[in-house]
C-alpha cells in the first residue's frame, strides 16, 4: 500500500510540467484505488454482518487487514484540508485543484448517504463512516476566514494610537477583495448547493463579529469607541463594503455585526467618558474665568459695540459641538443622546457658575476695595448668561430633530435656559445692589424736614445713576433694557418707601401741597433720566407714575377728591395693601390714624369682590 499512500499525497498537487490530461489520469488512478479498497473492506464486513453466527475473530481479522485503508483516508482528508485552507489563493491560479477537491468531497458525501441509508435498514455502519467531509470543508474555510481577519490586526495599542483605525481599514480592504474573489472565481468552482457566496459572507460576518467582541472586551477608549461604532454602523454596512455594487450582496439574512446590547454598552461607555471630560473641561473653564475676575484689570469689549464677554460660553459650546460632530458620523440616535448629555452638563455648569458668582459677590461686599472692577465683571457675567442661552438655542436648531425626541429631553433643554435666565436676573440684582448701596443714604434723606428745602438727595441720586449707566452701556441691548427696567423699579420702590416711613410731619395744607409738588417734580426728574438712557424700557408703564398718584393724595385738600384719589389708587394698583394706604394718609398730618384706617377699610370693602392678582411696585414694598 505504500505506492498508494504516496499517490494520495500527490493526487491533488501534480507536477506542473505534466499535461493536464496526464494529471487527471494520475488523480483518478490513485483515488480509484482508495475507493476500491474501501468498497472491498465494506462489502466483506457487510457480508460478515449478515451472517447469523458472527465470529468476532473474523471481524477483527478483516479490520486489521484493511487498517491502512483508513489511514489512507485520513491522509486524503489532511490533504483536502490543506487545499481548502488555501482556497482563496489557489482559486486565482489553479481553480482545477479546488474543483477536484470538491468532486472528491461530493463523492464521499454520496457514499455517506448510501452508508447511512443502509445503516437504517440493516444496522451496519462501516469504519470511518460517515466522513462528513462537506462539513469539514466548511469548517476549514471558516477557520481560514478567521485567520485572515485576525491577520490584519498588525499593530498593538501601545505602539500606534491609530491601531484600531488601521485594523478596520485593512479588514475592510481584505473582506472586499476576498468577496470579489468569491463572487468571480469561487462561485463557478463550487456546486450550486454550497451557496458558497452567501456562505462566505456569513463566515466573514460571524468571524469579524467574534474578533471585534474580543477587541471590545480588551477595553477601548473614547476615540477608539467612536472609530469602531462609526465603522460598524456606516462603513461596514455601506457602499464601501457590504453594499458595494460589485458584490451585490443580500445582507438581510446575516443580521447586525454586533448585538444591540453590545452597541448600547459601547455607547454608554462613550457617553460616560464624554461626561467625565465635560466635568474636567468645564471646571477648568470656570477656574480660568474666576482668575479673570481677580486680576485687577478691566475687561475689554470684544465686539464692535464694546459689550463685555469672557470666552467661557464659546469654549463650553465648542466642546459640545465638537462631540456632536463626532457622534454625527455614527448615528442620529447617539447624537441625540450626546446632545441631551451636553445640555445637562451646561446646566450643571450654570449651577457651578452661580456658586462662584455668589462667592465673588460676597467677597466684594465684605471689602469693596478688593475688586476695583466688580461692576465691569458683573456686566460680563450678565452678558455671558445671555450668550449661554443664545448658543444653546443655536445648538438646538442645528442638532435637534423635531418629532424624534421625548418630553424629558425638552424639559432638560428648558431647564438649561431657565438656569441661565434665573442666573442673569439674579446677577442683575447684584449689579444694582452695588449701585444702590451708594445711593442708600440719599434715599434715606428723602421726605425729611431737610429735604423740604434741598434738592441735593435727588440730584445726587440722578448723577450717581447716570454715572453707573455709563458702565451699563457694555451690557448687551437686551440685558441693558432689563437692567434699566429693574433699576427704575428699585428706584421707585425706594422713593415710595421713603414716603411711607413718615420721617416728616406736615403742619399745614401749604406744607402738604409743596411737598406733593416737589415729589411730582422729583419723580419726573428721575423718570426723565431713565427715558433719556433707555426710551423704550422707561416709557412703558413707568413706576414713577405711581409716585405722582401718591403725591396727589398728599396734596389733596377736598375730602371728596381725596376719597376719589384713594379709590383710583386701589383700583389701578390692586396689590396695594391697607397698611400702605394708611401710612400714606398718616403722612398728611391732618388725619388721625384711626380715621385713616376707617377710610382705607371702606375702600377695600368696596373693592373686595374685584380680582387682585395683578402685581405692581407695591408688591415689592
Amino acid at each position: 500500500m505504500v505506492p498508494i499512500q504516496r499517490g494520495i499525497e500527490g493526487a491533488l498537487y501534480a507536477p506542473p510540467l505534466l499535461e493536464q490530461r496526464v494529471v487527471d489520469e494520475w488523480q483518478k488512478t490513485y483515488l480509484k484505488s482508495l475507493t476500491d479498497l474501501e468498497n472491498s473492506r465494506d462489502d466483506l464486513l457487510y457480508e460478515l454482518h449478515k451472517l447469523p453466527n458472527q465470529a468476532p475473530a473474523d471481524k477483527s481479522m478483516l479490520k486489521a487487514y484493511f487498517e491502512d485503508v483508513e489511514e489512507l483516508s485520513q491522509l486524503l482528508e489532511k490533504q483536502l484540508r490543506l487545499v481548502l485552507s488555501r482556497t482563496l489563493n489557489t482559486v486565482r491560479k489553479e481553480p482545477t485543484v479546488i474543483v477536484t477537491a470538491l468532486r472528491i468531497i461530493e463523492r464521499e458525501e454520496k457514499a455517506d448517504t448510501f452508508v447511512l441509508q443502509r445503516y437504517r435498514e440493516s444496522g451496519f455502519l462501516p469504519p470511518g463512516r460517515p466522513k462528513k467531509w462537506r462539513q469539514m470543508a466548511m469548517e476549514v474555510l471558516e477557520k481560514e476566514v478567521a485567520q485572515r481577519i485576525e491577520g490584519t490586526h498588525v499593530d498593538e495599542k501601545t505602539a500606534n494610537k491609530m491601531w484600531l483605525v488601521r485594523y478596520l481599514e485593512l479588514t475592510r480592504q481584505l473582506i472586499l477583495e476576498d468577496l470579489r474573489v468569491v463572487k468571480t472565481l469561487c462561485v463557478p468552482c463550487f456546486p450550486p448547493s454550497y451557496d458558497i457566496a452567501n456562505k462566505f459572507v456569513s463566515m466573514y460576518h460571524s468571524c469579524l463579529s467574534y474578533h471585534l467582541q474580543e477587541i471590545i472586551q480588551s477595553g477601548l477608549q473614547g476615540n477608539e469607541i467612536v472609530s469602531l461604532l462609526s465603522w460598524i454602523m456606516n462603513t461596514y454596512t455601506g457602499v464601501e463594503l457590504m453594499q458595494n455594487p460589485e458584490l451585490n450582496i443580500d445582507t438581510s439574512s446575516i443580521g447586525p455585526l454586533l448585538e444591540q446590547r453590545v452597541v448600547d454598552e459601547l455607547q454608554k461607555t462613550y457617553l460616560k467618558t464624554m461626561e467625565s471630560n465635560y466635568t474636567e473641561w468645564m471646571q477648568k473653564t470656570l477656574e480660568t474665568e474666576k482668575e479673570e475676575w481677580q486680576r485687577g484689570e478691566a475687561p475689554q469689549g470684544d465686539d464692535q459695540d464694546g459689550h463685555f464677554h469672557t470666552v467661557s460660553p464659546v469654549i463650553v459650546f465648542q466642546m459640545i459641538d465638537q462631540n456632536l460632530q463626532v457622534t454625527q458620523t455614527i448615528s442620529p440616535e447617539l447624537t441625540f443622546k450626546a446632545l441631551v448629555l451636553g445640555m445637562e452638563q451646561v446646566t450643571k455648569y450654570g449651577l457651578m457658575y452661580r456658586e462662584a458668582v455668589i462667592a465673588f459677590k460676597c467677597r466684594h461686599f465684605e471689602d469693596r476695595s478688593q475688586v476695583p472692577y466688580f461692576t465691569h465683571y458683573v456686566i460680563t457675567i450678565v452678558n455671558n448668561c445671555l450668550q449661554f442661552m443664545e448658543l444653546a438655542q443655536h445648538t438646538k436648531q442645528r442638532y435637534w430633530k423635531t418629532g424624534h425626541h421625548d418630553n424629558s429631553a425638552s424639559q432638560k433643554f428648558e431647564a438649561l435656559l431657565g438656569t441661565f435666565q434665573n442666573l442673569r436676573d439674579e446677577v442683575v440684582h447684584f449689579l444694582l445692589e452695588e449701585a444702590f448701596l451708594d445711593l442708600e443714604p440719599h434715599f434715606q434723606n428723602l421726605i425729611t424736614q431737610k429735604w423740604m428745602t434741598s434738592s441735593h438727595p435727588v440730584d445726587t441720586i440722578c448723577v450717581t445713576l447716570e454715572d453707573y449707566f455709563q458702565d451699563y452701556v457694555h451690557l448687551r441691548a437686551r440685558n441693558f433694557d432689563y437692567v434699566i427696567s429693574e433699576a427704575q423699579n428699585l428706584a421707585a420702590k425706594k422713593y415710595i418707601t421713603a414716603m411711607l416711613q413718615k420721617k416728616v410731619t406736615f403742619k399745614s395744607y401749604e406744607d402738604r401741597r409743596d411737598a406733593g409738588l416737589k415729589i411730582i417734580k422729583e419723580a419726573d426728574q428721575i423718570k426723565g433720566l431713565f427715558i433719556r438712557v433707555a426710551p423704550k424700557a422707561a416709557n412703558f408703564d413707568s413706576p414713577f407714575d405711581i409716585i405722582r398718584n401718591l403725591a396727589e393724595v398728599l396734596k389733596s385738600e377736598d375730602p371728596e377728591i381725596l376719597s376719589l384719589d384713594l379709590h383710583g389708587i386701589a383700583d389701578k394698583y390692586p396689590d396695594v395693601t391697607p397698611e400702605q394706604l394708611t401710612q400714606l394718609l398718616s403722612l398728611r398730618g391732618d388725619i388721625s390714624r384711626s380715621d385713616a384706617r376707617e377710610k382705607v377699610s371702606f375702600i377695600f370693602n368696596a373693592n373686595k369682590n374685584k380680582q387682585r392678582e395683578i402685581r405692581t411696585i407695591f408688591s415689592l414694598i
